[in-house]
């Protein structure tokens, strides 16, 4: 009996025995591992994992979406949220192939979750069957994700199961967090195994310690410090993933050093304290970046030091390395020394590493060093900058200008509030102007660029963080490319704003093309009327009231 796949009345026979379903066990440690909710879209191949999940229905909620894509969206931003992670899941044939862009854009963001795909039934691999991915190998949904996860699994029997799921769980969170895949084919959710394999591998919690420094790094690192004049802490989406946020506050305050954060990370330090010098990059602020450029020691924690966050890597733009010493932390060894030279690299988990400091410069006889030029130079910056903003904060002008627009949403929006942003022209102007004041209260796709992200990521938010208000700002252009999220939310009585940021078109992409190719190159990437020429694009109000939402357009500012 092991070996068949059961149907029909025989499964009530496995009640009476010591026996359960290849699904049943999916579900069951999914249970084990407080996993609160599974999000997709269903189809004949993962159907019998689905059945599974209706006897669960008390213990685990199946959400069903209108377009796989959405699935990993909203479990990276639950993963944001909590830090712990969901279970996605698709069909196997276009399922699967919809839920890539999603899971690559978790993996380049670090956001862990488990990708569950069906696949073909094992007795039908290399026949060509339908929804096959069998090109170059049977049931080679594994290689299609294998560029976007940590890891593909693929048991063929069942009792493979337990052991996938426990080391599925253990590797995408620990180490660099990311998405892991589970792919199973049609029999193995109705394969029987004994209930002892699985209880087996149900192993309690394992405790694991987090690494922190050599403490002659430590030392070194304060030393590099206490000698320099202009010491600016730069803090990225790394000190967010070890939730080192406390600490990071408490060593800028300790030692009276300036914290800049990147585009990822914009929320890891609260952009009202004193010290906060708001985000780097081609979109970061004036002092920021004058900082940053001007340092002469950068302690940089958890950053890869991406193309955005350093304007391209351009010397003099946003950094100045190697004229300016830098201190690289990162938990990841690779990571350091990657896109700039390091005077100091440091392996080791963000928030150990933090405390260490914090601990050790407390403990010193040595006088604190004081930076008040430094200090005053940078207050000087930052005055420019609020100067410059306050010319359009204000501004009555139509179209509504974006300055006043996100002026007029923080001032709205409590401080607890959590907003999300997909990408587009929107985002360049979130990413300069939006001032988060708490932790994880900023949600946006920043390495893979994926738009669509700020459609559906909201419902992972709110299923997160229920008793926080939940809004995004999203273009025309990214929103039209997941609108179905809005009946999810509606179905689901998920209460959650969407801001559309309507321009019509591509419009971060065509101002490029003016820039670079001339204002009469522009194509593809303006909404128009192919008869008329005149820009058209959806009543977004109207597409909301059509699927139990409410909408309304704003066109004035105030």
């Amino acid at each position: 009996m092991n070996k068949k796949v059961v149907q029909g009345a025989a499964l009530k026979e496995l009640a009476r025995n010591d026996q359960t379903l290849g699904a049943e066990i999916i579900a069951d440690y999914l249970i084990h591992k407080k996993v609160p909710y599974i999000v997709g879209v269903s189809g004949h191949g993962i159907m019998g994992m689905l059945d599974a999940f209706f006897d669960r229905k008390d213990k685990i909620k199946t959400f069903s979406l209108h377009h796989e894509s959405a699935g990993p969206y909203i479990a990276d931003a639950y993963y944001r949220i909590t830090h712990r992670p969901l279970a996605a899941y698709a069909s196997c044939g276009p399922g699967s192939s919809n839920l890539y862009i999603g899971v690559a854009a978790a993996q380049v963001d670090s956001s862990a979750m488990l990708v569950i795909t069906g696949n073909v039934a094992t007795s039908h691999w290399n026949k060509g069957t339908f929804q096959e991915s069998a090109q170059y190998f049977q049931g080679d949904f594994v290689n299609s994700l294998r560029p976007y996860v940590k890891r593909s699994f693929q048991p063929t029997r069942a009792d493979m199961l337990p052991a996938s799921l426990r080391q599925a769980f253990d590797l995408m969170e620990t180490g660099q967090t990311g998405p892991v895949h589970l792919d199973v084919p049609f029999n193995v959710f109705r394969e029987p195994i004994d209930r002892i394999a699985l209880e087996k591998e149900m192993w309690p919690p394992q405790k694991r310690g987090r690494s922190g420094a050599d403490m002659k790094f430590i030392r070194e690192a304060l030393q590099l410090l206490s000698s320099a004049t202009r010491p600016l802490i730069v803090a990225g989406h790394g000190v967010q993933l070890a939730e080192a946020e406390p600490e990071l506050q408490a060593l800028a305050e300790f030692l009276q050093i300036p914290v800049a954060n990147t585009p990822m990370a914009k929320d890891v330090f609260d952009n009202g304290h004193p010290l906060s010098l708001g985000q780097l990059g081609r979109n970061g602020t004036y002092h920021g970046n004058g900082a940053s450029r001007s340092a002469d020691v950068i302690l940089a924690i958890g950053t890869s030091f991406d193309d955005r966050s350093t304007s391209a890597w351009l010397p003099g733009h946003t950094y100045n390395f190697p004229k300016t010493k830098l201190i690289h932390i990162d938990s990841d060894p690779s990571q350091i020394g990657k896109n700039f030279p390091v005077t100091l690299g440091i392996v080791g988990d963000a928030c150990i590493v933090l405390q260490q400091l914090i601990d050790t410069a407390r403990e010193s006889s040595q006088p604190k060093p004081r930076y008040e030029a430094w200090l005053a130079d940078i207050k000087r910056w930052q005055e420019k900058w609020v100067a410059h903003q306050a010319r359009h904060q204000h501004s009555d002008a139509k179209p509504i200008r974006p300055e006043r627009f996100i002026y007029d949403l923080r001032r709205i929006l409590p401080e607890d509030a959590i907003l999300v942003a997909d990408i587009g022209l929107h985002h360049n102007w979130l990413i300069s102007e939006w001032q988060p004041r708490r932790p994880r209260s900023f949600l946006h796709n920043w390495g893979f660029g994926s738009m669509g992200f700020g459609v559906a990521a909201p419902i992972g938010a709110k299923l997160a963080a229920p008793d926080r208000p939940v809004v995004s700002v999203c273009g025309d252009g990214g929103f039209l490319m997941l609108p179905s999220a809005i009946l999810t939310a509606v179905e689901y009585n998920l209460p959650v704003v969407w801001i559309v940021w309507n321009n019509y078109g591509y419009v971060s992409i065509r101002d490029v093309q003016s820039a670079t190719l001339g204002a009469n190159r522009e194509i593809a990437t303006s909404f128009r009327n192919d008869r008329t020429g005149e820009l058209f694009t959806t009543d977004f109000a109207m597409m909301a009231r059509s699927m139990g939402a409410n909408g309304v357009v704003v066109e004035e500012p105030r």
